[in-house]
């Protein structure tokens, strides 16, 4: 078996690492747990002990087919039956490709050169993963967990804050990998919070993001204008959701892009105002 630099594949060899990510990643022994990219199947070996169910995803086929026999050499059948193992894309991973009870914690140390869609597609396509743990190129767990006004505050920090609360849960050196990879690593804790709207708010809210981030040194009045369809209405709309127009998207948190979708979906939207 060798990486392919198509896949971004580099893949976790180091046992105490994975000794460590189980442990953060807090799996209880009743769990189904979700491993998106479990190359080698090093860390899928470290959950089978602590997870009911491990559900490994891999795209790469005979990587795929190999892990369930490397799963039994190396923890014995008893350990290696809580192992279901799907051949498919992560990106395209649907609730009803998975058998049995849904996953509920995300653990994986995910392919590095799609690693925000993945996130970011499982969050919104599994409401039963209530938490996780991943293992992203270092500037993406940045990105992932910034606060408004960082400077790597962006898109994916607003996304990712829909969903769930990020937080940093430390670095991995690049000695651990086979092939060492040329980027810093690090992990990615999160934990769902309440879902701000519905999907079709979601629809909306991600579009105001967008638009907002395409032009960041921009003002809103300016980048949304597009979004908006007009300057003046990026104003107007803008001012209804209690944010100031001459601001950047940069320091706008999720909630603040919330309501200005809500401002656009219903034209008598009115943020209260300080003291009403």
């Amino acid at each position: 078996m060798r990486p392919t630099k198509r896949r971004g594949q580099n893949f976790l060899v180091d046992p105490n690492t994975v000794r460590r990510l189980v442990r953060l990643a807090g799996v209880e022994p009743d769990e189904t747990v979700l491993e998106i990219g479990p190359g080698l199947g090093s860390l899928t070996l470290g959950l089978l002990p602590a997870a009911r169910r491990v559900v490994a995803v891999e795209v790469d086929e005979p990587l795929a087919a190999a892990l369930p026999a490397t799963a039994t050499a190396r923890v014995g059948p008893q350990l290696a039956a809580r192992l279901t193992v799907l051949a498919a894309d992560g990106l395209r991973l649907e609730p009803a490709d998975i058998p049995g009870d849904p996953p509920s914690v995300l653990a994986a140390n995910l392919p590095y050169n799609v690693a925000v869609p993945l996130l970011l597609g499982v969050l919104e396509r599994f409401p039963s993963v209530g938490r996780g743990l991943v293992m992203v190129q270092a500037e993406v767990a940045d990105r992932l967990t910034a606060s408004p006004g960082g400077r790597v505050y962006g898109v994916p920090s607003v996304k990712m804050a829909w969903y769930a609360s990020a937080r940093p849960a430390g670095p991995v050196p690049r000695a651990v990998f086979w092939p060492q990879p040329n980027v810093d690593s690090s992990l990615v804790a999160f934990t769902r919070r309440d879902q701000p709207g519905s999907p079709q708010l979601r629809q909306s809210v991600f579009a105001v993001v967008d638009a907002a981030f395409a032009q960041r040194r921009k003002t809103l009045r300016a980048a949304l204008s597009g979004w908006a369809g007009s300057a003046r209405q990026a104003e107007r709309l803008a001012l209804a959701a209690g944010v100031d127009p001459s601001a950047r998207g940069e320091i706008l948190d999720v909630a603040a892009f919330t309501r200005l979708a809500l401002a656009r979906l219903d034209p008598g939207y009115e943020w209260p105002r300080a003291g009403h």
